[in-house]
């Protein structure tokens, strides 16, 4: 029969294990522009505790938004040591989550000039080194399709990193239109844990699409506006100018998903006369569809599938956060709509991030 000693001794230690188990998830949100992962992992219930990016512009935006701390820094030469002073965290936290969603052009499939993204290539490097030394609990990685598949991309030595520092991990492309978002999104996941035997991603469910007409449909949230609408409030109900040219185009083009094959042929941009293809270039949404992908530039008519579906503009600036899947009251805050549409496009849609969250929690 085991001592009394014993007995306390195992009693301490059931106890201790208890604690671990249920201790609440925290978060730092490294690259964390304007919130949206911070944004979906508190809508999860995960406390984050504030965020790290280079781009300052973002920090009232994310502080306001968030309740959360904003460390202005760029990651590539920030001290180790700097984080775990500024958020209170230590090394080997179990209840600790590092997200790292890097910035991804230069590793998209999409055929644009990637001089100016070159720089970010090596991000998801310097994201390890502070994985490496503070070997949190838990690991959150977003980012494009191409990441898994491009020559050069540093994915593949992130994954033999942490297989040698006993993370187990599960990774895959997902869209987030099967997560309640109302946008066609694909991106690379990854999540990961060192204090758990498996770890899974959350599974999408195709029954149920939001589209363009459930997240901005109702007239009385998104009155009818004209292209070049400025709205002073924090609503941001905002579109963006166009041309006498662009406001003859998209006053032709059919309601519901036309685009510039119904033009005449004098309307024709230049660059596309007698081209077949690219025809959501200067064209309307679908209704009954989700959006397409929101990037930094989708309050420009010309740069995608970007035109209202029934108003001769293109989107707004809130029309394009709640596309993302950010909450109506999330107010944004700067006097550039370039500079408040490069957030809502930068950011991780945090309907998306709600459900890796869930996955976490489980």
């Amino acid at each position: 029969m085991p001592s009394k000693k014993r007995l306390v001794n195992k009693s301490n230690s059931e106890k201790h294990i208890k604690n671990v188990q249920f201790k609440p998830l925290v978060a730092i949100d490294f690259f964390c522009s304007a919130g949206g992962v911070t944004c979906g992992f508190k809508q999860a219930g995960i406390n984050v505790l504030g965020g790290i990016d280079i781009d300052k512009s973002c920090q009232i935006t994310y502080e306001k938004n968030n309740d959360a701390k904003f460390l202005n820094k760029d990651v590539s030469n920030l001290d180790k040591n700097e984080i775990g002073k500024f958020f209170k965290i230590r090394r080997n936290q179990r209840n600790l989550i590092f997200v790292g969603c890097s910035p991804c052009q230069y590793y998209s499939n999409i055929q644009t000039d990637k001089s100016k993204s070159k720089n970010t290539r090596l991000l998801l490097e310097d994201f390890q080194d502070f994985v490496e030394y503070y070997r949190p609990g838990y690991v959150f990685i977003e980012n494009v399709p191409g990441l898994d598949t491009k020559p050069g991309s540093p994915l593949e030595k992130f994954k033999i990193f942490l297989k040698e520092n006993q993370y187990v991990f599960d990774e895959g492309v997902l869209n987030a239109k099967y997560f309640g978002v109302p946008q066609n999104r694909r991106r690379y996941v990854l999540i990961a844990s060192r204090v758990k035997k498996k770890i899974s991603l959350p599974k999408p469910d195709k029954t149920r699409i939001t589209t363009v007409f459930d997240a901005i449909g109702d007239l009385n949230i998104f009155p009818p506006i004209e292209a070049g609408h400025k709205d002073p409030t924090p609503f941001k109900h905002s579109s963006a100018d166009l041309r006498p040219v662009n406001l003859e185009r998209i006053s032709i083009t059919e309601h519901d998903g036309g685009d510039r094959r119904s033009w005449p042929n004098e309307l024709q941009p230049s660059c596309y006369e007698n081209h077949d293809g690219h025809y959501d270039v200067y064209g309307r949404m679908f209704w009954n569809k989700p959006a397409p992908t929101i990037t930094t530039k989708f309050a420009s008519y010309s740069n995608g599938r970007y035109g209202h579906p029934e108003q001769n503009r293109a989107i707004s600036l809130r029309e394009g956060a709640v596309l993302q899947s950010f909450p109506m009251d999330y107010k944004f805050y700067s006097d550039s709509q370039g500079a408040i549409a490069k957030m809502i496009g930068n950011a991780v849609p945090p309907g998306l991030a709600r459900n890796i969250g869930q996955s976490l929690l489980k």
